[in-house]
């Protein structure tokens, strides 16, 4: 029966493709000889008008992309599964199918029915305000769309996420002090594959009719030779890629700076990027609150709720926001903290929003809250706190 459920798993996989349902595909439990390989992630793209099949091998510190023709990469998901990979789920607008073996050769299959929400905001697409054009070429070059501009089922949380991303910068934006600018600066750190980065800068010149100037950051030398070939192809040249982060990417103008998953202090550094260069706008979405956890030393009258480290974690994250959202005040901007979309990195649903405004702050005040809060947790150090003020020292 084993070999059974394995051509079952390629017959679901064939169909849930030709039906354009098939959201993602997951290998797992690698017992390969491959150094760091943890699995592989197949989601279905379109490249230059054809659809293929995109394999991310997810390593313990890269990720390498490699795309195949549907036949060539059904044929190897077909090799892969049971052995070196263990364990395949695959994922769908219509189920969820797993196949896992025993290191005894022992195949268990399991396949959920679900009526994914996915297909019902695709049905009701025209009811919704969308703040890109889903007919963009730039779309359909990073993999959101096919060829006939469809949104294709595995990127129909990240089109939510794009349309969410620029709903929250057009209300910050109309809000701001740049709604009568003709130039723009943007920077966004973390840049990735460039969804957000090439969403925001075809809403700044298409939608806005603004110049706009958007600088794409990111680590990774593969996305950002890929983001540079696609502006370049589609004739972006106000559309860059970098190679690097916070710490080497220093703009001297920079209106608006982006930093969505900065790992811990790294979204202190961006933040202080912001204030330094006078940013009108700032979006955070910050992650993994390290640096506040390990120093809260929990108050008597709620240490017995503290003492859970999944309560101790969310407090943190809540602390070292408001510290930021403060710190942000402090020095003249209006800040929220609203609810995102959780990113493919982390689960974690948070934004950070500061608009620059022109209002007198009473610095003093506000710093002497950050002050009480620190005492009340027992914290003694805080990044941002300590970057801003070695600033002003100089």
């Amino acid at each position: 029966m084993t070999n059974n459920y394995k051509e079952k798993f390629i017959e679901h996989l064939e169909d849930s493709i030709s039906g354009n349902r098939l959201i993602k595909v997951v290998l797992g439990k690698y017992k390969g000889d491959e150094p760091d390989l943890q699995r592989i992630v197949i989601k279905q793209i379109a490249v230059k008008e054809e659809t293929k099949l995109s394999f991310v091998y997810c390593y313990k510190t890269k990720e390498i992309t490699k795309n195949f023709k549907i036949v060539e990469g059904i044929e190897k998901i077909a090799a892969l599964v049971e052995s070196p990979f263990m364990s395949g789920n695959l994922f769908s607008t219509t189920e969820n199918i797993q196949i896992i073996y025993s290191r005894k050769g022992k195949c268990s299959w399991s396949c959920k029915r679900v009526y994914n929400e996915v297909v019902t905001s695709q049905q009701h697409d025209h009811q919704k305000e969308r703040y890109v054009d889903q007919n963009k070429a730039f779309l359909t070059a990073l993999g959101v769309t096919n060829e006939n501009h469809q949104v294709l089922p595995s990127m129909s949380k990240k089109w939510k996420q794009i349309n969410k991303f620029l709903e929250i910068f057009k209300h910050a934006y109309n809000s701001s002090r740049l709604v009568d600018a003709k130039k723009v600066s943007v920077a966004d750190f973390g840049s990735g594959k460039g969804y957000l980065t090439f969403a925001i800068h075809d809403l700044l010149r298409d939608s806005f009719g603004v110049d706009a100037q958007v600088t794409g950051i990111e680590l990774r030398d593969n996305l950002v030779n890929f983001c540079n070939d696609v502006a370049s192809k589609l004739n972006m040249d106000s559309l860059k890629f970098f190679q690097g982060d916070v710490n080497s990417y220093n703009p001297e103008n920079l209106q608006v700076m982006i930093a969505l998953h900065a790992c811990d202090t790294a979204t202190d550094q961006a933040i202080f990027l912001g204030i330094r260069c006078e940013s009108e706008i700032i979006m955070c979405a910050p992650c993994c609150h390290k640096e506040i956890r390990k120093q809260i030393c929990s108050p008597e009258i709620i240490e017995p709720i503290l003492k859970h480290g999944i309560h101790l974690g969310q407090e943190a994250e809540m602390v070292t926001d408001g510290l930021r959202a403060l710190l942000l005040e402090a020095y003249g901007y209006k800040t929220q903290i609203i609810e995102f979309i959780s990113l493919e990195h982390t689960g974690k649903n948070k934004m950070i929003l500061a608009v620059k405004h022109d209002q007198p702050v009473d610095r003093e005040a506000v710093m002497a809250k950050v002050t009480k809060v620190k005492e009340f947790y027992g914290i003694k150090t805080q990044c941002l706190e300590e970057l801003l003020a070695k600033w002003l020292r100089h």
